[in-house]
């Protein structure tokens, strides 16, 4: 969904980016989508990873230019992103079929206890479609920025375990008490129930493979890992049935999913083109060489329909149940949605 995480709503006064949020919304469901995704961030880039990362001066000032350079910066960093769990509370309310997830939910901005409840509350509203992405947490700026701690990864990871087990437990007891390292909670009730039993879904999402792939083969009903290549989804995937096999989990039972960025038009030449518009909106509001190099993360996955299918065969044959689509585009121009609804989405029913 375009929410602005990814500058997919730039550019677009803000009185426009909620009706055309829920047009897409309308025509992903229209289109025969089986669900449509949020991402869970708050931000795109903050001043202070800016002057930072973006905009340091270096030995190659040429390279990067420094704040000085670029009088029009704060516009640069001051776009729309629509916080993940209030589009599910207002997808809920709006859609009729479409089933509803976030890629991923970042354990640590809320308790789990509060999102176990508001999660409960969503899927009663939407009539028992929602899903539960769930991920330890990776932006540090953005833990900064809104004042959340920002653990070392085996704090953030036993966080996510923790979090997992409150979630499930508030979603099928009654009563809830829970003595962990990271949370506690004394006599925790949690009304209404989800609608779907046992309980919503959950998407364990990140590729770690000590103990986010044992974590979700403890928990996870689906996995999200291997965007950079059919080789390391392969390799997660192993790792992956280890785990189950330490655990007890029938490995099958976990579908595997995977994200993937993509442009799609009837012709090469036509792709060409929708690449060279990303780069081209993307450098409205990054330096050139991050456009550059964000636009280059479509052109492996971009294609025609038929290059699509085909790698997207690939993923399949791999062990691949799911695929979870973000349409750069997607705000401003539908042609992508509906081209890879009406040529790509027919080659795998």
């Amino acid at each position: 969904m375009p929410q602005g995480w990814r500058w997919t709503l730039a550019g677009i006064p803000v009185e426009e980016t909620w009706p055309i949020v829920l047009d897409v919304a309308k025509d992903i469901e229209r289109l025969g989508f089986d669900s449509l995704w949020v991402y869970d961030h708050f931000q795109n880039f903050p001043p202070s990873e800016w002057a930072d990362h973006v905009w340091k001066t270096t030995t190659d000032p040429e390279a990067h230019g420094t704040l000085a350079d670029s009088p029009d910066e704060p516009e640069r960093i001051q776009e729309v992103t629509y916080e993940a769990w209030t589009l599910m509370a207002a997808l809920a309310a709006t859609t009729d079929t479409v089933r509803l997830g976030q890629m991923c939910t970042c354990n640590t901005y809320r308790p789990p206890a509060y999102l176990a409840k508001v999660a409960a509350c969503i899927d009663v509203i939407s009539g028992g479609r929602l899903e539960m992405g769930i991920g330890a947490g990776w932006y540090v700026a953005e833990h900064d920025g809104y004042g959340y701690d920002f653990l070392p990864p085996g704090g953030r990871l036993g966080m996510l375990r923790e979090g997992v087990e409150i979630m499930k437990a508030l979603w099928t007891e009654d009563v809830v008490s829970y003595d962990g390292s990271h949370y506690t909670l004394k006599g925790a009730l949690c009304e209404p129930k989800p609608m779907q039993k046992p309980h919503v879904p959950f998407w364990i999402a990140g590729g770690g493979e000590k103990v986010t792939l044992n974590i979700a083969a403890r928990y996870a009903q689906y996995t999200n890992f291997g965007a950079d290549g059919v080789e390391s989804f392969l390799h997660k995937s192993d790792i992956l049935k280890g785990h189950c096999g330490d655990v007890g989990t029938d490995f099958d039972s976990i579908v595997r999913s995977t994200n993937f960025n993509v442009l799609c038009a009837p012709t090469e030449q036509e792709v060409a083109e929708k690449l060279a518009w990303l780069e081209g909106h993307l450098g409205k509001y990054l330096p050139e060489r991050r456009a550059k190099s964000f636009a280059g993360g479509f052109n492996a996955t971009s294609g025609t329909p038929d290059q699509i299918v085909a790698w997207l065969k690939g993923y399949q044959e791999a062990g691949m149940g799911y695929a979870i689509i973000q349409f750069a585009d997607i705000a401003y121009d539908r042609e992508s949605l509906e081209l890879f609804a009406r040529e790509v989405i027919p080659a795998f029913e």
